[in-house]
């Protein structure tokens, strides 16, 4: 399939989306969201596809919002009651399909991630970025409305609940390597380095087991509400469908032959 605001590639294994409307600083167009949903719902259907890196062309990553294509005085249901329904039937499906994919995800951020555009980024399972990159939710100071695709969920998860009140209702920039700080994003590196990076990261997910990525997000958020007894017998549970899976006899084999696992 071809793609106009997307560019996307497939390289030994490994899975490149990238947004690609650098006019606008990737701003998620609905033409753009129902092209990255497309090329998803591809990636998902190959079998050749071991780990995916999202990341966008230009001075940033993504800028949240298309707000120049908004239009309160058109005629018909309000502007509120038309982005809703958008969020129900675009974007919110899209967040929850990046947090769903079948293997990993790893978000290589460039520039600024704001907006919606800092939610989309976060929906990788292990997030990069260049150290000239920033994260920013200006949704209550700017706009006085509240974060969306799943912002609100994901911030006081990584953060705390102290920080994410501080990110929403300040709507500072987090430089790069205070994301790090701050536990919000796993590593910051130099600009020039961001797809090297991505690419030996993803690489080395790509060489795991193919469930990985699933199996660790359910163990992981399962844990957020589960007491220390249920997460006990959900681990145990876990272990003894997984154990009794070719891949586990594999990694045995390769330490007590003290090779590399061949997944």
């Amino acid at each position: 399939m071809s793609y106009e605001r997307i560019q996307l590639t497939v390289e030994e294994g490994i899975a490149t989306l990238t947004l690609n409307q650098p006019k606008t600083m990737n701003a998620m167009s609905v033409p753009l969201q129902q092209e990255v949903r497309a090329a998803l719902t591809e990636l998902k259907q190959r079998s050749d596809v071991r780990a995916l890196i999202l990341t966008g062309v230009g001075k940033a990553f993504c800028s949240g919002a298309d707000l120049g294509s908004m239009d309160p005085s058109s005629d018909g249901p309000s502007l509120g009651t038309q982005v809703a329904t958008l969020m129900e039937d675009i974007s919110n499906p899209l967040a929850l399909e990046l947090r769903a994919m079948p293997f990993p995800v790893v978000s290589a951020v460039n520039g600024a991630a704001a907006g919606a555009g800092a939610s989309i980024a976060l929906s990788g399972d292990i997030v990069i970025a260049g150290e000239s990159a920033y994260f920013l939710f200006p949704f209550i100071p700017k706009l006085g409305i509240i974060p969306d695709l799943g912002a609100t969920w994901v911030l006081p998860r990584l953060i705390g609940r102290a920080r994410a009140m501080a990110a929403c209702l300040l709507g500072d920039r987090i430089m790069a390597k205070d994301a790090v700080d701050q536990g919000l994003i796993w590593k910051a590196v130099a600009d020039d380095q961001l797809q090297a990076e991505a690419i030996a990261v993803a690489k080395r997910l790509a060489s795991g087991p193919a469930h990985a990525a699933p199996e660790i997000r359910a163990a992981l958020d399962r844990a957020e509400e589960a007491t220390l007894e249920e997460q006990l017998a959900y681990e145990a549970e876990r272990q003894k469908d997984l154990i009794d899976r070719p891949t586990f006899q594999e990694g045995v084999n390769a330490f007590l032959e003290k090779r590399a696992p061949k997944f």
